[in-house]
């Protein structure tokens, strides 16, 4: 599967099980773990484990088999791996702690932080 019809599919997923909030991320040359991240909340951790269940479950039947998935059963911050695709769903709480999308907005030729034993 092409890596936009597995965006498509996520998509899909999350719009059907009412996920609020959904962002796309382009993290390709910041990250080599993923080319996109889609962050989406969830009402309650019921509803953010059966989004992640979901989504699993349809990119299996579409073949794409998950490398990993993490937080299911907390459901307070869930993660879904498809390799150049990865899900996190979350409560809006844990969402807005983490803020993954400013965090992941940083442009890949932004200056870095050099930490060396000096430093400390």
């Amino acid at each position: 599967m092409q890596i936009d019809q597995l965006k498509q599919l996520i998509l899909d997923t999350l719009d059907d099980m009412k996920a609020r909030d959904i962002q796309v991320l382009d993290v390709r040359g910041k990250t080599v773990v993923t080319d996109f991240m889609i962050i989406a909340s969830g009402t309650s951790d019921r509803h953010v484990k059966a989004i992640a269940e979901t989504v699993t479950f349809r990119a299996k039947d579409a073949g794409e088999i998950p490398l990993g998935t993490e937080g299911l059963a907390e459901g307070e911050w869930a993660l879904v791996d498809l390799n150049g695709v990865v899900v996190h769903v979350m409560l809006p709480k844990v969402r807005d702690f983490y803020n993954l999308e400013r965090l992941w907005s940083v442009p890949p030729s932004a200056p870095r932080l050099q930490l060396t034993a000096a430093s400390f």
